[in-house]
């Protein structure tokens, strides 16, 4: 299986992300800051590439997603933006767990909302558990102790699975970060193959290697990729996965 994680920026850079899709071939994709609208589709899709959008790209028949916040737009019309995983395999089981917040389905930015971080995992009928994260967000990647306090939330989590298991996320922090450490379990295949970065550095002038693709002892993996693609101001990862080991 070839497993992708994006962040997407809200589909700002507007075209961008599908025309990669389609150049490539992937079974799963883990993204965050992906946005629908139910009530206006066609409206959101003048200005960004939406889930429906992205997803129709992708040519992945399944999806589960989880919305960290609204955006209202006009009456009765909200912008969700929040977590998604794609697959091409059947989702058996969906599941998401709030770590820091609450959903508004109304965020103003300029006032200091506190808005919703939802973890999400799926079960898939071929026996593979896929988390996604957008890590809880602070300018220094190293984080602090609610960093910690979140991950640590995630981690406790995923070590309900006793099958295979892989976890992807802009965690927003690096993997020298204390909060990474509650996932020592795993292993981390952006750490282990040295990626100085996964900004483009359209948005942050700064090296951080803050996406990151992890997995237990039940799954392999090999050929990880940073894409050097623009769709969205941080880059792409992937990596071929394997299940080495079926549920105990």
């Amino acid at each position: 299986m070839k497993i992708l994680q994006m962040n997407t920026w809200a589909g700002r850079i507007k075209g961008s992300i599908e025309r990669f899709l389609k150049a490539n071939d992937f079974d799963i994709i883990c993204m965050q800051e992906v946005v629908w609208c139910d009530e206006m589709p066609a409206e959101l899709e003048y200005f960004c590439s939406s889930l429906r959008q992205i997803q129709e790209a992708s040519g992945l028949q399944y999806c589960a997603k989880v919305s960290n916040f609204g955006i209202r737009i006009a009456d009765g019309v909200t912008v969700e933006q929040g977590n998604a995983i794609l697959s091409r395999y059947s989702i058996v089981k969906d599941e998401a767990k709030l770590v820091h917040g609450e959903y508004l389905d109304s965020v103003i930015y300029e006032q200091g909302d506190d808005h919703a971080f939802f973890a999400q995992k799926v079960l898939l009928e071929n026996g593979l558990t896929v988390a996604n994260y957008h890590g809880y967000w602070l300018p220094d990647p190293i984080g602090d102790q609610e960093t910690v306090r979140c991950m640590k939330e995630v981690a406790d989590w995923l070590r309900e699975e006793t099958g295979p298991v892989v976890m992807c996320g802009d965690l927003n922090v690096i993997a020298e970060s204390p909060a990474m450490r509650s996932l020592d379990f795993m292993t981390d295949l952006t750490a282990v193959n040295h990626v100085k970065t996964t900004l483009q550095n359209l948005k942050f002038i700064k090296d951080v290697p803050c996406d990151h693709i992890l997995i237990n002892d039940r799954v392999a993996a090999k050929n990880f990729t940073v894409h050097d693609n623009i769709v969205s101001d941080h880059k792409t990862i992937s990596a071929e996965i394997e299940i080495i080991s079926p549920d105990a």
